[in-house]
């Protein structure tokens, strides 16, 4: 026992690192076992080895198969299971597919437009519709056991995977119709061992939990058969233009010879190949004992449109492109994704009112009929009381520039926001203002043809449009430019808009010149017929929109702007009153006389309206540019602008200069006309009384004292802002033209007013674009 207790302690000293009785113990030096032990062990290892039964070749040979038999089918199998019960296949009427979105008007039955993704042309049709012939003529093309198979074809799997393994090109064939459709609706196109094998998996549970009908129904709606036509009912259209039940068994073989490759059977290209292709289907068809030798024989290859014939869908070829381009950017801010919008079929009614639409339309055309062929027109037409767009023309070309996104001079048009920017410092409408020339820093503003009142009310100023007395009312307030610029933007004119580098209504992102009074800066048609709908609704802003409804084609509704109880989506912000009725409806009633002073323009029945002429001129010429009529009643708010894409001089058709009392006013007037006929004659509503709760607070007067410049005793040391020369229109103009301007003295140091030169709108393209002036990234604005 004492033996073995030394023995024990001898062990574990022999294993201590560290300083013992037995001392100090070196853990990097190895102790050599003693001679008699090591002797032993080897003996005993020797015994061993010779006891054992060296192993057989048929044992290696039962090895290998057992590894190959794990590697090659129990890890496959495993990996199938795993796969099989891990892919969820939805029910056949969950499954997404590209469908066209319809763009209603608001009566929601006129069809403006359609958007149509890229493999969006489809039209779902139930498989009743399709005729047995065809359908008996895609099964012989594709899968001539397809109500038989389970779904899939293990031969064709090996194939693809022997194929891809070697590199062969074509690899990936022999796809049953199942596969086929797993791969179109599930699956990408890329010729891997993994997808097929994942193909091949989800077509397997499919066909379990599908009904035959139903894959093949989905088959024939989503496959492409070329000629940019997926599904059926489109390929029906394309190539024979009748719908699906009128098919012919030589017409369904031929739809059905075309989906193994469209592109190579073409028939405007390779007609004899497809015509071969034709003859294997017929003669599958004879095979799989669904067509008589006899019918067959008699069978003749049917004739096909030609592809320039193909009926075209109605996108956005048209004046209604644009209004599909603005439906587009207000469906992606309300947060409707790229699928939604591709794979919903959506019905999307607008807040375009089809009367006012297309009495727009009409007039422009009718009315730049006898025009010289450079002029381009813009429609804008809102309702005051709640922002929707009622009427929108930007163009014929809807794939082109739209002009009712230019950025514009406006001309006198923009004189209004001085006289809310006067009202809003205390200034009456009623303020008698001089109206002699004003010189400022050498440059002197006159009015057209010489025009004074002498001193008269801003009404009166107004409805005559002369310059001078608002370029000396602008210069009589506390920071005028920049007060009439403030005005501007509380009426509705946006602080940024697309194609204006800087801030709007600025000098380059410095404060306003006093020729901003006059139409210098650039401002949309479409935010002149908002800012006016602001006066209109007595200072209530809305934001113009055109979307009002989207609703999918399961039934969701997605988006509704209607009475709250009933709203979904993102919805629009809260009517603001951002300018106080009374200095709104003070306004209006000083513009009530315009149009019918504008050379006659009032409208029918007597109904009142306020309005404004507004015309540029072309740089130092005395050629106009741009030429406006803008004007409203209760309920409608139009902006109408004429102009050309081009820097040149704007003329009619008899060689005179066209000024915006002239043909603006006249579409404007049949646009209004045409779009209020039946309605109610509204009444404007009368102005509050100074001191009833509506009167305006005068602003504080500027640093200093007083404003920076007296009209009746101008300073003599005082900065001025450099102005804007004023060129004085031909004598030989109308009884009431609209005198505009623009472009600063050459001689000053400030940025000259801009010369607006429109780019030309692209040649249109087979295709409905994106074009739209910078949003969504294809022009501006």
């Amino acid at each position: 026992m004492v033996v073995a207790s030394e023995g024990g302690r001898r062990r574990s000293d022999a294993d201590a690192p560290y300083t013992s009785i037995a001392g100090f113990k070196d853990p990097l030096v190895r102790e050599q076992p003693r001679k008699g032990a090591a002797r032993r062990a080897q003996a005993a290892r020797l015994a061993d080895d010779e006891s054992r039964t060296p192993r057989t070749r048929g044992q290696k040979i039962r090895r290998l198969i057992t590894a190959l038999f794990v590697i090659f089918v129990c890890l496959p199998a495993l990996l199938f299971v795993a796969i099989y019960w891990s892919s969820e296949i939805p029910e056949p009427a969950e499954v997404a597919v590209e469908q066209p979105a319809t763009v209603l008007a608001a009566d929601g039955t006129t069809v403006l437009t359609k958007f149509i993704p890229p493999k969006g042309n489809r039209i779902p049709i139930p498989l009743t519709d399709v005729p047995l012939p065809v359908r008996a003529a895609v099964l012989a093309a594709e899968d001539r056991n397809f109500y038989t198979n389970p779904g899939y074809s293990t031969s064709g799997f090996l194939r693809a995977a022997r194929d891809n393994l070697l590199g062969n090109d074509n690899a990936g064939g022999g796809s049953t119709i199942t596969q086929q459709y797993v791969k179109n609706a599930f699956l990408s196109s890329e010729r891997t061992v993994t997808r097929k094998m994942r193909e091949l998996i989800i077509a397997a549970k499919m066909a379990r939990q599908w009904s035959k009908d139903e894959i093949l129904a989905a088959y024939l709606n989503t496959i492409y058969y070329g000629r940019g036509a997926y599904g059926i009912a489109s390929a029906a259209k394309a190539y024979f233009d009748k719908p699906v039940p009128e098919l012919t068994l030589a017409e369904g073989a031929v739809l059905a010879a075309v989906i193994r490759s469209p592109s190579v059977l073409d028939p405007e290209n390779h007609l004899d190949q497809l015509k071969a292709r034709w003859q294997y289907v017929l003669d599958g068809m004879v095979e799989m004992k669904v067509l008589a030798p006899g019918d067959r024989d008699a069978t003749v290859f049917p004739p096909i449109i030609p592809l320039a014939d193909i009926p075209a869908e109605p996108v956005a070829l048209g004046p209604e492109g644009h209004i599909r381009t603005q439906v587009l950017r207000e469906l992606r801010a309300a947060g409707l994704s790229d699928a939604d919008i591709n794979t919903g079929a959506l019905q999307i009614t607008t807040t375009i009112d089809p009367v006012a639409q297309a009495g727009a339309v009409d007039t422009v055309r009718q009315r730049l009929e006898w025009q010289p062929p450079e002029l381009r027109a813009a429609v804008v037409s809102i309702d005051p009381r709640s922002g929707a767009v009622r009427a929108y023309y930007g163009g014929e070309n809807g794939t082109g520039f739209d002009f009712a996104q230019a950025p514009l001079q406006t001309g006198s048009s923009f004189k209004v926001f001085a006289l809310v920017a006067a009202q809003r410092q205390g200034i009456p409408t009623t303020r008698a203002i001089d109206s002699s020339p004003v010189v400022d820093r050498g440059t002197t503003i006159t009015n057209a043809e010489g025009d004074s009142c002498g001193r008269c009310a801003l009404t009166e100023a107004l409805k005559r449009s002369l310059n001078t007395s608002f370029y000396r009312l602008t210069m009589t307030m506390a920071d005028g430019p920049r007060s009439v610029a403030e005005a501007a933007h509380l009426a509705g004119i946006p602080e940024y808009i697309p194609g204006v580098e800087d801030r709007t209504l600025t000098e380059a992102g410095d404060p306003p010149l006093n020729g901003i009074v006059l139409g210098q800066y650039l401002v949309r048609p479409l935010d002149m017929a908002s800012a006016y709908a602001t006066l209109a609704a007595s200072g209530v802003y809305h934001q113009p929109y055109f979307v009002q409804r989207v609703s999918a084609g399961d039934g969701r509704v997605l988006l509704d702007r209607g009475a709250p109880e009933n709203r979904v989506g993102v919805q629009l912000p809260e009517p603001e009153q951002r300018i106080i009725a009374s200095i709104a409806d003070s306004t209006t009633q000083a513009m009530l006389p315009i149009a019918n002073y504008s050379n006659g323009h009032g409208l029918a029945e007597g109904r009142p309206s306020a309005a404004k002429t507004g015309t540029t001129q072309l740089g130092e010429s005395k050629d106009n540019k741009d030429a406006w009529m803008i004007g409203y009643t209760p309920s409608l708010s139009t902006a109408v602008w004429v102009g050309t894409e081009q820097p040149q001089p704007l003329r009619s058709g008899r060689g005179g200069a066209i000024w915006g009392s002239g043909l603006p006013s006249d579409i404007w007037k049949q646009v209004m006309d045409t779009a209020l006929a039946g309605t109610p004659v509204e009444q404007f509503p009368t102005p509050a009384l100074p001191g009833r709760g509506g009167s305006p607070v005068p602003a504080p007067a500027a640093p200093g004292g007083g404003s920076p410049y007296d009209i009746l005793n101008p300073p003599t040391n005082a900065p001025r802002t450099p102005v804007p020369d004023l060129i004085t229109p031909p004598t030989t103009t109308s009884r009431n033209p609209a005198p505009e301007i623009i472009g600063p003295p050459t001689t000053s140091p400030r940025n000259p007013a801009p010369l607006i030169i429109i780019p030309p709108a692209p040649r249109p393209s087979s295709a409905p674009g994106e074009l739209f002036p910078g949003l969504g990234g294809d022009g501006g604005g």
